[in-house]
């Protein structure tokens, strides 16, 4: 009779599993066929944007969340636990993203307004060439330090007696020759935590004053690259939140997360929010003090004018105001469902953020903000393949999630 129930319940998981899986790939196809339309309307420009948007967004969760998991490795943090297993789950949307960058090269005549221009100078740096093979370069190292912390990792955990899947059996053969010292291992995989997180830094930083100042060149900001990657750590936090609170409510006790897992990375997310409006203003205060015309204009457009004023006061209002106010109450940290509509409603706030800093500059003449419906199916396209990598690589790897 045991032998039965477990039998069904595992069959029950199984035909979950897969219906949660033609989900993602149904909003994978929507955003596909959206993004496709949009190329072949009267605005394909609108369509890249969405897209570049997307891409930034999206890559950065999946950056900030193996960042999390880097640096909690890097500083021995034993708080942290089954997330780390969370945390490294997001490596599996990089190859991903490196090919959606790839892609954002056949959309270049349109992202990118200095084409064509004076730059006065700055030809060196801004050519598209150059421009995509630095960016490509550097999130091939990010990417493959990235891989390298999760090989490390699974040399911990993968048991090497099961060999159910291609990719798994693949994998496995390749890690059975490897040394099974823990202490070495741990040892090299803080090392390599360590070049992880530096890596991205510049990289983030790079992608930061490449994709997003670079839309106006002749503004500069050096604090730019800074606020680039701690958003992207920001959103990662909230996108590991989403996906840990839904995984404990799936698993349950079997999830191994616990309330006092949700109070301490909901802390460290009420600090990155913080720390997020706090390089958002102090980037607006130098370049109030300093009124310099190619720095205050930037500014003005996107904070005083229309239609980006509203969107301006919204944005500080859902990412930092709404969340700053709802992180001082503990018991909200402590319950995934509160935490997943939370973390969600910032990670928009973020998305309408890269809108902001972006838009202007694609949209010059813009008498209302250049969003449609397009733009969402889009948005959830990318978040369909966030979704299929996440969910592939906890059917491949499900004691990787296991523990620490």
């Amino acid at each position: 009779m045991m032998v039965m129930m477990m039998a069904n319940a595992n069959n029950q998981s199984l035909t979950k599993g897969k219906t949660v899986q033609t989900l993602f790939i149904v909003l994978f196809i929507i955003g596909l066929g959206a993004f496709v339309f949009g190329l072949f309307s009267r605005h394909p420009e609108q369509a890249w944007q969405a897209y570049l948007i997307n891409f930034l967004l999206f890559s950065a969760i999946a950056q900030g969340a193996l960042a999390f998991s880097a640096i909690m490795r890097l500083t021995n943090a034993r708080w942290s636990g089954p997330l780390l297993g969370l945390a490294d789950a997001f490596a599996a949307f990089f190859p991903v993203s490196f090919v959606l960058f790839v892609i954002l090269f056949l959309g270049r005549t349109y992202l990118f307004p200095w084409l064509g221009e004076d730059l006065h100078g700055k030809e060196v740096w801004l050519n598209i060439p150059f421009l995509f093979t630095r960016n490509a370069v550097g999130l091939l190292i990010l990417y493959g330090l990235g891989f390298i912390n999760l090989y490390y990792s699974m040399l911990l955990k993968l048991d090497r007696e099961q060999t159910q899947g291609r990719l798994r059996s693949f994998i496995i053969s390749r890690l059975s020759s490897a040394s099974l010292d823990p202490a070495r291992i741990k040892k090299r995989m803080a090392i390599f935590a360590g070049w992880y997180v530096f890596a991205f830094a510049v990289v983030l930083s790079l992608i930061g004053y490449d994709l997003v100042m670079g839309m106006d060149p002749h503004w500069i900001s050096t604090l730019f690259g800074a606020y680039t990657f701690v958003k992207s750590i920001y959103v990662g936090l909230g996108g590991l939140i989403i996906f840990a609170a839904f995984y404990s409510l799936n698993r349950g006790e079997d999830s191994g997360l616990t309330e006092s897992h949700f109070h301490d990375i909901g802390k460290l997310f009420f600090a990155f929010c913080l720390l997020w409006a706090d390089f958002f203003y102090v980037q607006l205060l130098v370049i109030y003090y300093g009124n310099i015309p190619e720095e205050t204009h930037y500014v003005i457009a996107r904070t005083m004018l229309m239609p980006w004023k509203p969107l301006a006061l919204a944005i500080f209002a859902i990412c930092f105001i709404i969340p700053f106010v709802i992180l001082l109450n503990k018991k909200i940290k402590t319950q995934p469902v509160y935490m997943i509509i939370l973390c969600s409603v910032i990670i928009v706030g973020i998305w309408f953020e890269h809108l902001l800093m972006i838009g202007p500059a694609l949209s010059h003449h813009a008498t209302a903000l250049p969003l449609g419906i397009t733009d969402i199916l889009i948005s959830l396209g990318f978040l369909g393949l966030l979704a299929l990598a996440l969910s592939n690589y906890i059917r491949a790897f499900p004691e990787m999630i296991a523990s620490g």
